[in-house]
């Protein structure tokens, strides 16, 4: 590990002007101190934000929630708000690491983990995502974890994240705060797809930082499920995740939300595979098509061509436990 300084501001925006092109923020730490031990990533400062206030969950004058960048994996997942009217981001969050790491790592902090990759982690290989222009040894090397949707040239790794699968079916957006001021993100377009800039994981300029998300109101409570694959329930990253959820008007679908992890370099969310649900029975006829909508050009590798298989049946089993109201 390299020397570093280190700051512990108490304003946000003594925070931001502290940032220069070589710090990282840091909450808990959880995915950016493992990169820093792996070599992965070099700051020459870290600006410690756990004093800024940047806590507390609220609910919203419209009627969603206001979820502080620095509440605790475990504090948002057992939250009785969270319980009660977003039992999707619950149930994925609990999902996710093991207790130990979700009483560590922030909200803030999960959107931010790297997207997963052997090569990315060894710093001995050539990666596009830490060196741009070197390559991409997954594309021909050891890929059974890796993306079948949106992948490039340049890159074909997976967002790690359970949390975050559930927050962009959700619809959630993102409050930073910059250099520049203060806007918000919708949670679509903050996580990016690899294209030509696979070093980039998220739409962030320079010296913002996170500061809330915001869930709308409605929250799926009824008729929601979060399914992960995964090859050991103890801990393990999805090899496939669905987050499914929807309104029913009697056996009829009025509202649709589906979004995929494990399958790509951010949350996998399509709208036409949403809207093909709406209007339609709730049943297998109508959560096949919308797979097959969901999952359209998804394409495999040498060693994770099983993963369209596995989430097309993934797909429907989550959407049939949504239906239903019965957690998987």
């Amino acid at each position: 590990m390299n020397p570093f300084s280190y700051a512990r501001p108490t304003r946000i925006d003594e925070a931001i002007s502290l940032f220069q092109p070589d710090s990282r923020y840091i909450a808990g730490g959880t995915n950016l101190l493992d990169l820093m031990k792996e070599n992965v990533v070099r700051p020459a400062q870290l600006i410690d934000i756990t004093r800024l206030p940047l806590q507390g969950i609220e609910e919203t004058a419209e009627g969603g929630l206001r979820i502080g960048a620095l509440v605790s994996n475990s504090d948002l997942a057992w939250h009785p708000l969270v319980e009660r009217h977003y039992p999707l981001l619950a149930q994925a969050i609990l999902a996710g690491a093991s207790a130990q790491l979700r009483n560590m790592a922030s909200t803030g902090g999960n959107l931010l983990q790297r997207t997963r990759c052997y090569y990315f982690y060894d710093s001995t290989t050539a990666c596009n995502k830490r060196e741009p222009g070197t390559g991409c040894p997954a594309r021909s090397g050891l890929n059974r974890i890796h993306a079948i949707l949106g992948h490039s040239d340049a890159c074909i790794a997976v967002h790690p994240s359970d949390m975050c699968v559930a927050m962009a079916a959700l619809d959630a957006v993102v409050h930073v705060q910059g250099p520049q001021g203060e806007r918000q993100i919708a949670f679509n377009d903050f996580h990016r797809l690899p294209g030509e800039k696979p070093e980039r994981d998220n739409n962030l300029t320079d010296g913002e930082l996170i500061t809330a998300v915001e869930l709308p109101a409605s929250g799926f409570a009824e008729h929601s499920a979060y399914l992960k694959v995964r090859d050991r329930a103890s801990y393990a990253f999805a090899l496939v995740s669905v987050a499914a959820a929807l309104k029913l008007d009697g056996g009829t679908i009025s509202a649709a939300r589906i979004a995929l992890g494990g399958v790509a370099h951010k949350p996998w969310r399509r709208a036409e595979a949403e809207a093909a649900l709406v209007g339609q029975s709730a049943g297998d006829a109508a959560f096949n098509a919308a797979a097959d909508v969901l999952l359209q050009g998804a394409s495999g590798f040498e060693h994770n061509t099983f993963k369209i298989d596995l989430a097309r049946r993934a797909i429907v089993r989550a959407l049939t436990d949504a239906a239903k109201g019965v957690a998987p």
